[in-house]
């Protein structure tokens, strides 16, 4: 009795094993499909509202090698007005924002010492004026002295000569004894010898006193060139329109005190602009002077070109200064236009819109969306031009396909996004 119960308890041990390992291989069939239902629903990716999102398609069109940026407009020639003496201003003439013409005085200023410097200085000239008269009336009185007195000695030799011309002669006869006729040469080349010495002495006495005259002369006119340079800075005191325009930055009151240098007022061209317009430095290689652009402004389109560029990037941008190519539409001082250059021809490609996410990779990749839409998976980019808004696709993409092209700050870091 006792074996037959020790085998069945065996057989019922031999039942039992192969029912664990049952329930141990259900067990296991029962984690893995509930891992698999899990790794389905459960997140995958960074979690993004598709509503916070842009998603723009790929697509295939026309590139436009335009570039459309925000202009200001500005007069197309600005003359600075400053103060060239200290001063104190006594009269505004004008008022900010009228239009002047050319030599109209606008404003007046006083300087007490550069009034007394003017007067010293005029006290001086006259002075220096008064000794160059008496130095020249002096040098005219020699002259005159020294002619009558060589005309005088002329005048002696030649009756000494006309005398022993006739001593000669009555020599000849005997008349006249060989000492009296010696006596007669001898007065004649006296009188000779004092005429050459005279015209000698006169030139060296009237040359000394022309180059004392030259010299005052010359001091004079340097004293009067220094005087007229006052004067000029005086009159600098009134301070004129150089050049026919609209009276910006005017804002001196009468009694206000104004150093050298200080701007006094800015004179714009009157209907004559040009613009400037700030791009990002991405077209700082592609953009060159007489690059043509249009403005679309009061129902016309109106040609301009690039004429100067500022290659300075601050911000991430550069300055180009556009002009008319005719005559400019009707505009204001800082008014903002639109306007398009044009930088190449027309040409088939892959276009993206050029949004924020281009700021934050470099264009270098993007998020594009996988077939469900639901997920985005991070994937490398070759993109080319940029452009009147839209980016030439080089590589990466194909045409239809989704991709995220707003800014990536917000999870620049993920490379899969969940799009809720």
């Amino acid at each position: 009795m006792s074996a037959v119960l020790t085998s069945g308890a065996a057989m019922d041990r031999r039942v039992a094993v192969p029912r664990r390992h049952a329930w141990v291989a259900l067990g296991a069939v029962a984690v893995v499909a509930a891992v698999a239902l899990l790794a389905h629903h459960w997140p995958r990716g960074t979690v993004v509202a598709r509503t916070s999102l842009e998603i723009a398609e790929v697509r295939t069109g026309a590139f436009r090698d335009v570039v459309a940026g925000r202009a200001t407009a500005q007069p197309l020639q600005s003359v600075l007005l400053d103060a060239t003496e200290d001063g104190r201003v006594e009269q505004v003439l004008v008022t900010d924002g009228a239009r002047v013409e050319a030599g109209q005085l606008l404003v007046v200023l006083s300087s007490t010492q550069r009034a007394q410097e003017l007067m010293a200085r005029s006290s001086e000239a006259a002075q220096q004026l008064a000794n160059f008269s008496t130095l020249r009336a002096a040098w005219m009185q020699a002259q005159a002295v020294q002619r009558r007195t060589l005309t005088e000695a002329q005048f002696e030799l030649e009756r000494v000569r006309r005398l022993h011309q006739r001593n000669l002669e009555l020599a000849a006869t005997g008349f006249l004894s060989p000492s009296a006729l010696e006596d007669s040469a001898d007065r004649l080349a006296l009188a000779e010898r004092l005429v050459a010495q005279q015209q000698a002495d006169g030139r060296e006495e009237l040359a000394v006193r022309e180059q004392s005259v030259q010299a005052m002369q010359r001091a004079v006119a340097d004293l009067n060139r220094r005087l007229d340079t006052m004067r000029a800075a005086s009159e600098g005191l009134a301070v004129r329109a150089p050049v026919s325009g609209r009276l910006t930055g005017l804002a001196l009151q009468v009694g206000e005190s104004v150093r050298s240098g200080t701007r006094i007022a800015r004179l714009d061209s009157l209907g004559r602009f040009k613009l400037d317009l700030r791009l990002d430095e991405y077209h700082l290689g592609r953009v060159r002077e007489d690059l043509p652009g249009t403005l679309a402004h009061g129902g016309r389109e109106h040609a301009l070109h690039v004429a100067r560029i500022d290659p300075q990037v601050k911000d991430g941008r550069f300055s180009v200064e556009l002009v008319f190519d005719a005559e400019p539409p009707a505009l204001q001082v800082g008014q903002g236009l639109d306007v398009r250059l044009t930088l190449g021809q027309p040409t088939t490609a892959l276009l993206l819109p050029d949004g924020g996410f281009f700021a934050d990779t470099g264009g270098a990749w993007a998020f594009v969306l996988d077939a469900d839409g639901r997920h985005a998976q991070r994937r490398p980019l070759q993109l080319g031009r940029r452009a009147d808004g839209v980016v030439e696709v080089l590589g990466g993409v194909q045409s239809g396909e989704q991709v995220v092209v707003s800014p990536y700050r917000a999870f620049v870091g993920a490379s899969v996004l969940q799009l809720d």
